[in-house]
């Protein structure tokens, strides 16, 4: 077989050429194993997350529809609804093949261990035929389980399953304790299927007249075919409207049905993220794929010479050819190999930094191995491209010029130059785009981390104390628990003082309408409230400005007094003094056990705090005794003179003993709930782009390299004169770095107009900056232009020791 022996002679002496030229060789591997690895990484990210997020039927028919208050810029609002609710727009609507309902509610459960807290739902009977998932063991929830009088029955996700009952099948026909019922397990889930992000799921038994369940289900249904989102809301919208006049409690003055895809309004604006990461991936895939065609070309130009000797001595025209091509194809085969490595583990890291709770819990991110072919077949092209176009010149040039060494490389070096150059300037013009995108979210983020928050976050423990149902639904019955919780929390060493609250700040409170007596006004007042302690404002530093602040006797005798901001003073009270003044929030009087038609007296005034996140102005708010009502969730906060979560075990053990039959919930401190909710998206979207312009930026101080250097290496007969004839080092120096930052200044001025359109793209992903902030675009120039006098630097430094007698003896 002469071809193969050919073939392997091809092989050996390719590798024997990139081993002699292995800086070369290394730079080429690495831009191409850059560009696989990264584009398939973020378009793994992209369809596991965008395009195909949950393992349902039909999942991209799956819709999700809310309650849109028409005075409100949002995109979202009420997404609950009542079973009456549920009931009419399923008979209703023309638009659906079917509809489910799902209500989360705390689950308590009680092992040797204590207390522990799973996230349930009571769910529509309909749910898994429609979800179209079978279960892992046993059954699914059906239409018998749901009726009146049926055995209570549970069905089981896959990690509850595997973590508490030790993936133990035997679990089946067995009953558990669960909020003091006894239930039987019928199955078990597989481990993607994560509906709600739920751990355990039971049929619903709401009664069709339950109309007190207010903001009760979450609903979810599937859009016939062909049916787009607009037609949908404006079906709903018809149906919702009769509804608001049966319920006119439930709906806003003037409201529309806002309708999305499931997907869209799990993921949100993480969305925009991922689009603007893409924009990025494929700048830096651009970026290597000139990298490597400007190092190939620069390295063809320098080996005229070499090509032109083989062929005077006899090789043919298609052995050159083939043997350039061999040697790409093995820098080809080199970076694909290593840019799988790449993809590997980027995937897995990438996963790991997504911040939690913004993805689908259904979402599976893996190595997409079709996006990874396609990279593979994108580089390994435009490495054979890139190779293939100088070795066809090079082998059919004129033998005479190229082999005479004063023209070495000059019969396509200035073809070539001029590429080089190009490639050059586009590389710089990229790199400059991701610089300024990573640039200004490094500003966003430092932004946000310096919000002025009102409160003190630091040395605050947190936690949420789901009660046992039957035992604590009275303010009484709270009052009396947290009173002997809060009390000997704070006899702890170590803790300065503690209180009981209903939300976690800056988080928002409970939202309510209000009525100021005395006050008219066209629009609709609303107010967040808080249920606190008196505690509450020492444990989070709120600074008192006029009046008091509430005391231990207005909690225990549950008086009806508010605390409030500056904000609800200025809103709804103007320049009265609101000291002394009545208020009252309308949401109490649809609570059973909260005075009804009960107006507070304000007695304090405290200065602003965030509560509705960092980004955006505080909301009117006040702060009640949280003794006046039995209903909603509670947690407790810790301030303390030490570290708060080493105190945590020393809490759980003083609430246990109070009340064994209590979980601790979402526990940790203020300052690592701020950074998961609040910065770790910014954050992540700081590290990806960060490493995405460090890489582009890597790769642009290489490409200027290599086109100075071969651009020298070219020109050393030339620069020999230049010397001979009395030109000065540093002359010679000028003239070389004048050439390399031209290019530089070229992309920078391509590279700074294109940025301006980036900053649409990410506009909706920073706060607290300017898409054109000039200190962003200013820090990013100064940069490339360090970088590149840097790249430039070491051939303009190699051109001034040129030995003029060397360089004038090839003539």
């Amino acid at each position: 077989m002469p071809s193969m022996s050919w073939l392997a002679q091809d092989v050996r002496y390719g590798i024997r050429g990139l081993r002699k030229d292995r800086g070369f060789a290394l730079l080429a591997i690495f831009a191409l194993a850059l560009g696989i690895g990264a584009t398939t990484v973020i378009f793994s990210v992209i369809d596991g997350i965008l395009l195909d997020p949950f393992p349902y039927r039909n999942s991209d028919r799956l819709t999700q529809f809310f309650v849109h208050d028409s005075t409100r810029s949002d995109r979202f609002g009420r997404g609950g609804f009542t079973m009456p609710e549920y009931l009419a727009i399923k008979e209703q609507n023309h638009v659906f093949e079917d509809i489910i309902g799902t209500a989360n509610l705390d689950i308590l459960y009680t092992n040797g261990d204590g207390t522990k807290l799973f996230r349930g739902g009571k769910i529509t009977t309909n749910a898994f035929p429609f979800l179209g998932i079978k279960p892992l063991l046993g059954r699914t929830i059906v239409a018998d389980d749901g009726r009146p009088g049926a055995v209570p029955v549970v069905l089981l996700g896959y990690q509850i399953w595997h973590d508490e009952f030790h993936s133990d099948p035997g679990i089946l026909g067995t009953t558990i304790k669960l909020n003091g019922e006894q239930r039987t397990v019928i199955g078990v889930m597989p481990q993607r299927f994560r509906f709600g992000a739920l751990d355990l799921w039971m049929p619903n038994d709401f009664s069709n007249n339950d109309v007190n369940l207010l903001h009760s289900m979450w609903l979810l249904a599937r859009r016939k075919p062909g049916v787009s989102l607009k037609t949908t809301s404006d079906d709903l919208g018809i149906i919702t409207h009769r509804l608001a006049a049966i319920y006119p409690k439930n709906y806003p003055a003037r409201f529309d049905i806002t309708t999305m895809t499931l997907a869209d309004s799990v993921v949100g604006q993480f969305r925009v993220m991922l689009f603007a990461l893409m924009a990025a991936v494929v700048m830096l895939l651009l970026i290597a794929c000139s990298n490597v065609a400007n190092l190939l070309l620069a390295r063809a130009t320098a080996r005229e010479k070499e090509i032109a000797i083989r062929a005077s001595l006899g090789a043919g025209r298609a052995r050159i050819v083939r043997q350039l091509l061999v040697e790409s194809f093995l820098l080809a085969t080199a970076g694909c190999l290593l840019g799988c490595l790449f993809a590997y583990g980027g995937v897995k890291g990438v996963v790991a930094a997504v911040p939690e709770g913004i993805i689908p819990a259904e979402a599976h991110v893996s190595l997409n191995f079709i996006v990874l072919l396609f990279a593979i077949g994108i580089m390994f092209s435009a490495t054979l491209l890139c190779g293939l176009a100088p070795s066809l010149h090079s082998s059919r040039g004129d033998l005479h010029n190229l082999l005479k060494d004063s023209n070495r490389g000059t019969s396509s070096g200035l073809r070539h130059g001029r590429i080089r150059s190009a490639l050059v300037i586009g590389q710089v013009a990229l790199s400059i785009v991701l610089l300024v995108g990573a640039g200004l979210m490094m500003r966003s983020l430092f932004a946000l981390q310096h919000v002025e928050l009102g409160l003190n976050p630091v040395n605050i423990l947190v936690a949420r104390t789901p009660l046992p149902k039957g035992r604590y639904d009275t303010a009484e019955q709270k009052r009396i628990f947290f009173s002997q919780v809060l009390e000997k929390i704070k006899a702890l060493p170590g803790v300065v003082t503690a209180t009981e609250t209903s939300t976690l700040p800056p988080y928002g409170g409970i939202g309510s309408e209000v009525t100021v007596p005395g006050k008219t006004h066209a629009q609709t007042w609303l107010s967040l409230f808080q249920l606190c302690s008196d505690g509450y404002f020492p444990t989070l530093e709120l600074r008192l400005l006029r009046g008091r602040l509430l005391s231990p006797n207005d909690i225990d005798s549950a008086r009806r007094v508010a605390v409030i901001n500056q904000t609800l003073a200025h809103n709804f009270f103007g320049k009265d003094d609101p000291l002394g003044q009545s208020i009252k929030f309308n949401f109490l009087d649809t609570i059973a056990d909260a005075p009804h038609d009960a107006y507070f007296e304000i007695i304090g005034i405290v200065a602003d705090a965030k509560n509705r996140g960092l980004q955006d102005a505080p909301m009117p708010e006040a702060f009640l005794p949280y003794t006046i009502t039995g209903s909603f969730e509670r947690g407790i906060l810790v301030r303390t003179a030490v570290a708060p979560l080493s105190l945590l075990t020393s809490v759980r053990h003083e609430i246990w003993s109070v009340d064994s039959g209590v979980a601790l919930t979402l526990t940790g401190t203020l300052e690592d709930y701020l950074s998961r909710f609040s910065y770790s998206q910014p954050r992540f979207g700081l590290i990806l782009f960060g490493v995405f312009a460090a890489l582009g930026l890597m790769l642009v101080a290489i490409g200027v390299f290599s086109v100075m250097a071969y651009t020298v290496s070219l020109q050393r007969h030339e620069i020999g004169i230049r010397m001979a004839l009395g030109a000065q080092r540093e002359n010679v120096l000028r003239i070389v770095l004048r050439r390399g930052l031209l290019l530089i200044a070229m992309g920078i001025a391509v590279g700074e107009l294109a940025s301006f359109g980036l900053t649409r793209l990410v506009a909706s992903q920073i706060w607290g900056v300017s898409p054109r902030d000039p200190l962003t675009f200013g820090a990013v120039l100064a940069l490339l232009v360090i970088v590149g006098l840097c790249a430039c630097l070491l051939p303009a430094r190699r051109a001034t020791r040129v030995d003029p007698l060397i360089a004038l003896r090839y003539e």
